[in-house]
């Protein structure tokens, strides 16, 4: 099955049997990717008086709770509730699922105070301008597999300068995906600068924008344009784990 997508006045086909899964799998008792503490996702059997939903215990089904956090767990695409108050929830706000992309790779620029954050002077260097579209992912190098795994909690990871995020909104991409642990530093006292310029909180919220965080994109994935599918939960909260899926994109 192929679709048609539009960008920037190019028509491209897109192969919908073959997607790059850019998510990394979340396996429950286990620790990795992990970030801001939190603890591993837990999944174990109901138990209720005798029964115990689990067939290696002798139960016709397998019947298990899940605890997850989905922030710090792994994969996760999240709405403006993440830092606005009220009730703004990821499966009210993400209507649409396909979106036309662009894949761009960045190695974090190194500041005086040590940190690595993905600048906007940086960014223009590599991107141009005419090339944005609804979403765009940002993949980090170098691109180890080591992120699958990676224990980010008191690492200080990298980041994105607001500013950034500013243009980006500025410029109409709605669907921000990279694969750091958050757009914002990990301490920041509570500011969480980048994620309100990209919603433009206070003055000009996007409710149909989102972040994703935790991604792993592949090396077979190269810079350009793709079909993107976000897949999230119909939650009633401000995030959903989700998987990201691309689709190579052949001009017509």
């Amino acid at each position: 099955m192929h679709s048609v997508v539009n960008i920037h006045g190019q028509s491209y086909k897109a192969d919908l049997h073959h997607p790059i899964d850019c998510s990394i799998p979340l396996v429950p008792n286990t620790m990795g990717p992990n970030c801001f503490y939190a603890p591993m996702p837990e999944a174990s059997p109901l138990k209720s008086g005798a029964f115990v939903g689990s067939l290696e215990a002798g139960a016709a089904v397998n019947f298990y709770n899940l605890t997850i956090n989905p922030h710090g767990n792994g994969t996760h695409t999240e709405c403006l509730g993440h830092v606005y108050p009220g009730q703004h929830y990821i499966g009210t706000y993400l209507k649409q699922f396909f979106f036309p992309a662009l894949l761009v790779s960045l190695y974090p620029e190194q500041q005086e105070s040590g940190d690595r954050v993905i600048t906007l002077s940086n960014f223009r260097k590599v991107v141009a301008q005419e090339t944005l579209t609804d979403a765009l992912l940002i993949r980090t190098l170098p691109n180890t597999e080591d992120k699958k795994t990676r224990i980010y909690s008191g690492s200080n990871p990298s980041y994105f300068e607001p500013e950034l995020l500013t243009y980006l909104a500025s410029e109409g991409v709605l669907h921000l995906l990279t694969d750091l642990p958050s757009v914002d530093p990990e301490e920041d006292e509570g500011l969480l600068s980048a994620h309100k310029a990209f919603w433009k909180i206070p003055d000009a919220i996007r409710t149909e924008a989102t972040i994703s965080e935790l991604l792993f994109i592949p090396e077979q994935a190269k810079d350009g344009f793709y079909l993107l599918q976000m897949n999230v939960l119909n939650l009633h909260l401000d995030v959903s784990p989700s998987r990201p899926l691309i689709y190579k994109l052949q001009a017509e």
